[in-house]
């Protein structure tokens, strides 16, 4: 097996880049599992021995165990703690039917091993203690924490699964349609209401469909389970919407363009723009036969997925698309411009705004899959400024940019930065 069908290989939702180019239905296929980036607050779930302890004065860890539901128990925690000089910055109670999982924001001694530090509470009554790593992020008190989540999905649909993954910590979210397109996997039949296994919730989506929400630990709990399912029903209540930022640039021959959020609304004018569009073009697109390319498009403006940014012209033509595309653990990049406005930066304008909304999401990487001889979009991936990883396989590339340090310039739901053009305006 080659290097680039393991690193398209290593999980569920993905399919080796080999499978790129066999058609637009297997390119379709490996996208119906979309979900959002992992990584928000850059902690690792390792298991309490392998974590090692910080060279600071001081280190933040997120804890939960489980406590029996009798007069003391917390107390004998809470001094069992503070015999370790241990501050808890924070308590959070999970009911259960048998006991109460207790999850703290403590800050220990830097010293303080995390073995120790679970002994500690394990001999204090906790059972089925759990350590992460926290930071900065985890400081937000609980209720400001989502209520931000609601504001942020409220405005934009497409921070659905964002914030989920940000309420819920390290998981994978997949989202599956009721109707899969291009002859997918039907989703499962879930109650109104949802399901929640140990592990694994399931929710209605707002599309008819079914969000599913896995980790490997802890356990979630009913108190996740109700938060979760309540800024689902949120986002269904509301609808579709988009946020209202926008870019006006000038082109350097003067004409004006406007780069935008799209969502399926846009639906008849990307159709329009794929008939203007050369086979060559379309097939540096969609990696194969493009016959059957706007039965995806549905998908592919669809918020639930990822987010799109369209480019228009002063007519209102658009003669652009940019995608950003969650895929497992991964962030697909994806490009198309039309012909007649091809090699006047463009590209580049649509690249930069979408790697600043994966920085701002707090994604590790983004990559792009193209053929080796679509010399556009290599010089765009060149133009990030950004570390780059190539893989090639058959004609096949996929480029990787790493977003280390990638300043996040996207305000959220917003778009900025004048790029190459000599003006930007943000209404």
């Amino acid at each position: 097996m080659s290097d680039v069908t393991r690193a398209k290989q290593s999980g569920p939702v993905r399919t080796s880049v080999r499978a790129a180019v066999e058609g637009l239905q297997t390119w379709w296929t490996r996208r119906h599992g979309h979900a959002p980036p992992a990584g928000d607050t850059g902690a690792r779930s390792l298991p309490v021995e392998q974590q090692a302890g910080p060279s600071a004065q001081s280190a933040l860890w997120r804890m939960r165990t489980t406590v029996k539901e009798e007069p003391g128990s917390l107390a004998a925690l809470c001094t069992a703690l503070a015999g370790h000089r241990v501050d808890i910055l924070s308590l959070q109670t999970h009911p259960l039917a048998e006991g109460t999982v207790d999850e703290f924001l403590l800050r220990a001694p830097g010293e303080l091993p995390a073995s120790e530090l679970s002994r500690a509470v394990s001999l204090a009554g906790g059972a089925g203690t759990w350590l992460e790593r926290a930071d900065a992020h985890d400081l937000v008190d609980a209720p400001t924490r989502v209520l931000e989540l609601a504001a942020r999905t409220a405005l934009d649909a497409a921070e659905l699964p964002l914030a989920l993954r940000q309420l819920l910590g390290r998981c994978t979210i997949r989202q599956l349609p009721a109707v899969p397109v291009g002859g997918g996997r039907a989703a499962a039949v879930v109650p109104d209401e949802g399901a929640l296994e140990d592990t694994v919730m399931r929710l209605r989506g707002p599309d008819g469909g079914v969000i599913t929400v896995e980790r490997p630990y802890p356990r979630f709990t009913p108190t996740e389970f109700a938060r979760a399912r309540a800024l689902v029903e949120l986002d269904a209540r509301l609808g579709p919407r988009l946020p209202r930022g926008q870019d006006v640039l000038t082109l350097p021959e003067g004409n004006e363009i406007t780069l935008r959020r799209a969502d399926e609304r846009d639906l008849e004018a990307a159709r329009a723009m794929h008939e203007r569009c050369s086979p060559r073009t379309l097939g540096r697109r969609y990696h194969g036969p493009v016959g059957d390319a706007d039965r995806y498009l549905g998908h592919l403006l669809s918020p639930r997925f990822g987010r799109t940014l369209a480019v228009q012209t002063a007519s209102g033509r658009v003669v652009g698309l940019g995608h950003l595309l969650w895929d497992g653990d991964e962030t697909e990049v994806a490009l198309l411009v039309e012909d007649k406005w091809q090699r006047r930066g463009i590209g580049g304008q649509l690249l930069q705004r979408l790697v600043s909304m994966a920085a701002e999401a707090r994604c590790e990487s983004v990559y792009a899959v193209t053929q080796a001889s679509n010399t556009g979009m290599v010089a765009a991936m060149r133009g990030l400024g950004l570390p780059l990883d190539y893989q090639i396989e058959e004609g096949t590339l996929v480029i990787t940019a790493r977003l280390d340090g990638c300043p996040a310039r996207a305000e959220r739901g917003e778009l900025t930065g004048a790029g190459e053009f000599g003006k930007a305006e943000t209404p």
